[in-house]
């Protein structure tokens, strides 16, 4: 601050991630866009939380603190979905646990105000996006009021920040007090009466929520139906002391104002401060961010709630012009490790009513049941491709942030499906269909699993045609909402057909704004209304996750008491198409004996230790 000529900062920046001046991390996009602006910024990561003093170490902001938990919810970050304490943290130097409080929002927002009362504390990030509503809470087993409330903060800015922190920041700089900023979409704020904002959709209050399943589930519908910038209502939802009010989301950037973010100076690495690795840094370093939104639907994935259904992508001068700098990096060994998004091959919206009318209240562009309406092409995104592997310096372009299978299938054009076999993989893709259940599929809102099987049997006759050996590895899930005993069993043995071994297992983590968790919580499809069976119990849940890994003789008693569950003793034996062996009688190892009293003591000794 002395050696730029900084008396006093307009904005402090909190945030529960340590510092890295890359545009894959939200504070440095944030901090990077108020300082275009003409705003100066300082950046307190990961401070001490437990007393005030870490954050009047850069003074008193002129005009706000900023505070955002970082690149992931503080609970997902510190927590497994066994609720098991995680020993690291990718986004801590040395991947240290440790160096963020639980609910890092709200701690640090309380901090923020303990430290200057009367300076306004804006909340932001992916923790309070997804929790700007009365929320389930996995981790405390029930429901939460609004982050704004238990943060105290004046706003909260959900989804993408650029166009909303701009804004609060310009009315903010213009002498409007924090508590009349209320017309700003992508934000929220507090109310004392819900007759204070008119023409709002009312939902079931806090009290309502808190206590009827059924009111959570209707409330979140609607929150789900109105996330859209041009035909979203404002949303009001009561609590004990006030209203909580959600403007509408901000309409996407457009391409335009998507290239001006990434042309922002960011250094790319993490602060010169740190002595320690920063893990998070390795695979978005080479990495290059094409697009955002998603309008994939998956059931269990917050990208709706945050970003959006609606495409907004960069322009092939963008990313170029990004790859050709990347080649510059001393640490550059040639390889782009990714090109896309939420969705890689998504690069234009679902279709052109999306741009004008808004994106379908209820209805999905592409999952279970794909809309006649979707246009399909893939010939943007293999033009930018090609380019990209033109760029002198680049040996390989990866493609890693997933490909939908099928979107691509849905294609009448095999070009793209040619462009990844031939340079895109490197001998596996990694691919999504999450089960193979249709029952399952249905309450993920993914593809049915004929359509997956297509994928494999065309993806096997091009890398034919190539001569090509590679092979696909499935992101598989167990234990969601709709997925029964059975459902696991049929995965098992598809998985023992096809010579799959999963060497680690996803299990369904209930996490903040996803219509899955909606469905884990009350017990009901918030799209229907109607009952789903939710897998709850930590035996059943066990069981499941053993059958995806039916093949390690740890989970042959697991998976034996699954299929007598099920009734199906068949697979449990030694036939070509058992999962199982049967159980053993003699199933502890057999010490020899010795002779000798020496060697009886011996024996005895290893018996007691088992």
């Amino acid at each position: 601050m002395k050696a730029r000529g900084i008396d006093g900062l307009d904005f402090v920046y909190i945030s529960g991630d340590a510092y890295i001046d890359h545009p894959s991390f939200g504070t440095a996009i944030i901090a990077r866009i108020l300082q275009s602006r003409g705003y100066t910024v300082g950046i307190i990561a990961q401070p001490d939380w437990h007393d005030a003093e870490a954050f009047k170490s850069l003074g008193k902001p002129r005009l706000a603190f900023l505070v955002s938990a970082g690149n992931l919810d503080s609970m997902v970050d510190h927590y497994t979905a066994a609720k098991k304490r995680r020993s690291d943290d990718a986004y801590t130097p040395g991947g240290k646990a440790g160096r963020r409080p639980d609910r890092a929002v709200i701690v640090y927002a309380n901090r923020c105000r303990e430290a200057f009362p009367h300076v306004p504390v804006l909340i932001g990030g992916i923790e309070a996006s997804l929790r700007r509503f009365a929320h389930y809470d996995y981790w405390d087993d029930r429901v939460r009021h609004s982050i704004l409330y238990d943060s105290g903060a004046d706003i909260l800015m959900y989804g993408m920040g650029e166009r909303s922190v701009a804004a609060i920041a310009d009315a903010l700089d213009a002498g409007v007090p924090v508590h009349e900023i209320r017309d700003i979409p992508g934000t929220c704020f507090r109310v004392n009466d819900p007759s204070e904002v008119p023409d709002a959709i009312v939902l079931p209050s806090f009290s309502e929520v808190s206590t009827d399943r059924r009111k959570y589930a209707e409330a979140f519908r609607i929150q789900f139906e109105e996330q859209d910038a041009i035909r979203g209502k404002r949303l009001v939802q009561p609590h004990e002391k006030g209203c909580l009010v959600q403007n509408p989301p901000q309409p996407p950037l457009s391409t335009e104002e998507m290239d001006a973010v990434y042309a922002l100076p960011f250094t790319r690495r993490p602060h010169p401060s740190y002595r320690e690795k920063i893990p998070a840094i390795d695979e978005v370093k080479f990495s290059i961010t094409s697009c955002r939104g998603c309008f994939g639907g998956c059931n269990f994935c917050a990208l709706t709630f945050h970003q959006g259904r609606v495409i907004s992508a960069r322009s092939h001068e963008s990313i170029l012009k990004e790859a050709r700098e990347m080649t510059k990096d001393p640490d550059f060994k040639g390889y782009i490790h990714d090109v896309g998004g939420p969705t890689a091959n998504f690069r234009k919206p679902a279709c052109r009513k999306q741009l004008k009318s808004g994106v379908c209240r209820n209805r999905s562009c592409i999952g279970y049941e794909r809309c006649q309406n979707l246009e399909v092409s893939h010939e943007d995104y293999v033009a930018l491709l090609r380019k990209l592997r033109a760029v002198p310096g680049v040996k390989k372009v990866f493609i890693r942030s997933g490909v939908r299978f099928d979107y691509l299938l849905y294609d009448k054009s095999d070009a793209f499906l040619r462009e990844l076999c031939e340079h895109h993989v490197s001998g596996q893709l990694k691919i999504a269909p999450e089960h193979i259940a249709d029952r399952t599929l249905y309450y993920m809102n993914k593809t049915p699993h004929a359509l997956y099987e297509e994928f494999l049997r065309r993806y096997a006759r091009m890398n034919e045609r190539l001569g090509r050996k590679q092979y696909v590895v499935p992101y598989l899930m167990s234990s969601h909402p709709g997925c029964t005993l059975r459902d696991a069993v049929e995965l098992a043995q598809y998985l023992k057909k096809t010579g799959h071994r999963p060497q680690q297992v996803q299990d369904f983590y209930p996490t903040p704004g996803t219509v899955s968790t909606c469905m884990y919580y009350t017990g009901l499809d918030p799209r229907t209304m109607q009952p789903v069976f939710v897998p709850k119990d930590p035996k059943e849940k066990a069981m499941q996750r053993a059958l995806m890994q039916y093949f390690l003789p740890s989970n042959f008693s697991t998976v034996r008491k699954a299929l007598a569950l099920c009734h199906r003793e068949d697979l449990i034996g030694t036939g070509r198409n058992a999962l199982v062996p049967p159980e053993r009688t003699d199933d502890a190892p057999k010490i020899p004996k010795k002779k000798g009293k020496q060697g009886k003591k011996t024996v005895d000794k290893r018996r007691r230790n088992g």
